[in-house]
């Protein structure tokens, strides 16, 4: 991917052309767990794009993982970011045959054959460590259809400097009324939903709340600014019919397309 002209969008049509597979195509075959080597090879042979969580290690490696801590899915507790990649590899997602994969082996196993969306997950606490990792990573694989999002703005503002070249897009919904964003005041829970931060963010597609879709933002964001709209997650057959009327892709989970 080279550099783009200042004010440039991206073509991120490669994005848009199949589902992409909710952390991997996984649930529906026993063993299959989410953000393993197994969920992406089966969204492969599905021909879907895959989307992936990262979260830090204590030595400062970006992994596959979406929680913060290891209770839900390992048999080991405790938070991701108190072991070091190693050891986090050295641990088995539970009712499987994975372990936890670096983000750059991740990388190795899609070997670029479908659209990867790579969710960099944030305390919103200002921390940058996993997304400087994270762009370094990707950047390093020019040419591959990778895209980077997060729900943190901050992230990608930091990354039009560190990465310029690497898509970025805002995850967003109407409501920050998950326990993820108590710590957020009202001000900037309103800000998020109404994307106020737009001018330093500059986004280059946007991944709304399939549930959220018909609203001003996402609206305004497909319709007249004219920046791909990703819609997630899409668990059901009215979301699906709601994703293919107000979106141009889904983020699917729990079913085949």
């Amino acid at each position: 991917m080279g550099a783009l002209a200042k004010g440039e969008r991206p073509d991120l049509g490669w994005l848009v052309a199949s589902p992409i597979a909710h952390r991997g195509l996984h649930g529906l075959t026993p063993g299959v767990i989410e953000n393993s080597g197994s969920a992406a090879r089966a969204a492969i042979e599905g021909g879907f794009g895959i989307e992936c969580d990262v979260q830090l290690t204590a030595d400062g490696e970006a992994v596959v993982f979406h929680d913060f801590v290891l209770d839900r899915l390992t048999a080991e507790t405790g938070p991701v970011a108190a072991k070091t990649a190693a050891e986090l590899g050295r641990i088995t997602l539970k009712g499987s045959g994975d372990s936890v994969l670096t983000l750059a082996a991740f990388l190795d196993l899609i070997g670029g054959r479908v659209p990867l969306v790579v969710e960099i997950k944030s305390r919103f606490d200002g921390d940058l460590a996993l997304t400087r990792r994270t762009a370094e990573i990707i950047a390093a694989r020019g040419g591959q259809p990778i895209v980077i999002k997060s729900f943190d703005p901050a992230v990608l503002t930091a990354l039009r400097e560190i990465a310029p070249q690497v898509p970025r897009g805002i995850v967003a919904m109407n409501a920050y009324d998950y326990g993820d964003y108590d710590g957020l005041s009202a001000e900037r829970k309103h800000a998020l939903a109404n994307l106020l931060h737009f001018t330093e963010s500059q986004p280059d597609f946007l991944s709304w709340k399939v549930t959220d879709l018909d609203s001003a933002a996402p609206y305004l964001c497909r319709n007249v600014v004219g920046m791909p709209l990703m819609s997630w997650t899409v668990r059901t057959p009215e979301q699906r019919d709601t994703a293919a009327r107000l979106a141009d892709q889904m983020v699917f989970e729990g079913f085949h397309p």
